[in-house]
């Protein structure tokens, strides 16, 4: 969806407008592609992804990235004037706090299912039917 709303945002932009708004040298490497990169420049690697194999710190994870997104969309919102993009933001920023939610709620039942003296002694997964020392 933000790629779209760049899109839209950028289509049929000038060259003047496009170094009146700092834009140029973005433009030099992409034109007005879009290409996935913070808004400090940084490009998007799959290194942001994070994977444990372990549900207690994936969940974890997963639930600092939603309000990681979050915070992102927030900030969007305070620097954007346009009624239609900020209704697609907020958009966004509403789904973000439900995908937190789910992963919390995901997050309780694991917690209540496992044996809460080893919450983070050992991985469930790999240490079934070994016996205990």
């Amino acid at each position: 969806m933000v790629s779209t709303i760049l899109y839209q945002l950028t289509k049929g932009i000038s060259i003047d407008e496009i170094k009146r708004s700092g834009f140029d040298t973005y433009f030099v490497d992409h034109t007005i592609g879009i290409y996935p990169q913070a808004a400090s420049g940084v490009p998007f690697d799959a290194g942001g992804l994070q994977s444990t194999g372990d549900i207690l710190a994936d969940l974890h994870e997963d639930m600092a990235a939603e309000q990681k997104a979050r915070l992102t969309y927030d900030n969007i919102l305070r620097l954007a004037d346009d009624a239609d993009v900020r209704d697609a933001i907020k958009y966004l920023r509403a789904r973000e706090i439900v995908h937190y939610q789910r992963f919390g709620e995901a997050l309780r039942i694991v917690q209540d299912k496992l044996d809460s003296k080893n919450f983070y002694a050992f991985n469930p997964a790999f240490d079934k039917g070994k016996k205990k020392r």
